[in-house]
């Protein structure tokens, strides 16, 4: 099936949404979206109206004669992306995915405007203000390494560890799954990696179905709950100070999770919330992906493999800037490191290689040999998620 200059199309049923600096296109038949310039809008127009392909060029490029208009490359393109549903009247025959149905959708948009509305959004505000001050004010509150030791015996330790934050991730989500419904979207809750964790992650596809001024709030619904998490954890923490020990150092665990989780926002070299938002307020999208091709290109030893970058007229400053934020997410990630998890793993392995030579009989042993094989299998699981990972790439 070829094309030429006098080729028509016709196109899959799609709908167009004006965005801050271009126009979203959503294929209404798998749910995907794209992103596209305003020439190419008009050339969607007219192909709608029955135009062929060299009389849309024509009047393409008397209307933008600064573009390099070309409709046979832009059809190869809308091709691609499976939005061509005829060429010259023959169908066009593609294995496209449907439209996968989300859920969550029993729970009202009443609900998720109660959670997030104008009163809301500054209460969240002035509790982040308020963690700060008793940080600040009461620095023993801040989360020392040591925070994440409930036991004594290290093999309870972990799971207690895993355990807490699934159920302070599953609340963080569910922050983002409101938000979606406070805007009548639908969503599902997925399972992902970050390093060597695995998340779990809330599908905000939908979110491009909204204005671009409306999609933050729903990147940091989640933050908002762990706000909430945070504040009632610290307060705590004054009000019950001569509690029992085990809910005291419950409460320092939620502190520790909850802080190094929302220090991990800052990591905008993954796709983390904060890197939606600085995406969504800058208007440029595929803002990772061309900023690891501009780093490339001036540190051509991290990667030979080059590819050409797609980025829009005016955003190059933006990419630049963000590049700044890469790096810096970076060292946040090594400082993490440093600060936190290897003091973890010396302070525990300080504290069982005793039991190694207590012997069988004794408790200390056991303590050893168990919290050695949950490390082994916590690398192990680490080291196929990574090898899966970067076989798939």
């Amino acid at each position: 099936m070829s094309l030429t200059l006098d080729s028509r199309l016709l196109l899959v049923p799609i709908e167009i949404r004006k965005d801050k600096k271009h126009y979203i296109v959503e294929d209404k038949t798998s749910g995907e979206f794209f992103e596209m310039p305003e020439v190419c809008i008009d050339a969607i127009h007219f192909i709608n109206n029955g135009e062929t392909l060299g009389e849309i060029e024509q009047q393409l490029k008397e209307k933008y004669p600064l573009e390099e208009v070309c409709l046979i490359e832009f059809a190869e393109q809308l091709l691609e992306m499976h939005l061509l549903a005829e060429i010259d009247g023959v169908k066009v025959e593609v294995n496209k995915v449907k439209k996968e149905t989300l859920g969550f959708l029993w729970l009202s948009p009443q609900i998720g405007k109660f959670f997030f509305n104008k009163f809301s959004l500054f209460l969240y505000g002035a509790l982040i203000i308020g963690n700060a001050f008793l940080f600040i004010a009461k620095p023993s509150l801040f989360p020392h390494y040591k925070d994440l030791f409930i036991f004594d015996l290290m093999v309870f330790n972990i799971p207690a560890w895993m355990l807490l934050t699934f159920i302070l991730v599953l609340i963080h989500e569910f922050g983002h799954i409101l938000a979606m419904r406070a805007q009548n979207l639908p969503t599902k809750l997925e399972v992902g990696h970050r390093l060597f964790l695995v998340v779990l992650e809330t599908d905000m596809s939908s979110v491009w179905k909204l204005p671009s001024g409306n999609r933050n709030v729903l990147f940091l619904a989640g933050l908002c709950f762990d706000t909430v998490i945070l504040s009632l954890a610290l307060v705590s923490q004054l009000i019950f100070a001569n509690g029992s020990g085990i809910f005291m150092s419950i409460l320092h665990v939620v502190v520790l999770d909850t802080f190094i989780r929302m220090v991990y926002q800052c990591c905008v070299y993954m796709k983390t919330d904060l890197y939606y938002v600085f995406e969504n307020m800058s208007g440029c999208y595929n803002l990772m992906e061309n900023a690891q091709q501009a780093i490339r290109k001036k540190l051509p030893f991290l990667n030979s493999k080059v590819t050409e970058e797609v980025v829009f007229a005016g955003e190059r400053n933006t990419v630049f800037v963000y590049s700044i934020f890469y790096f810096f997410g970076v060292f946040v990630t090594v400082g993490t490191f440093v600060f936190y998890y290897i003091p973890q793993l010396l302070y525990a392995w300080k504290k069982v290689l005793p039991g190694f030579s207590a012997g069988p009989a004794s408790l200390p042993f056991w303590d050893a040999m168990l919290f050695t094989l949950q490390i082994l299998i916590g690398f192990g699981l680490l080291f196929y998620a990574w090898r899966k990972k970067y076989r798939q790439t």
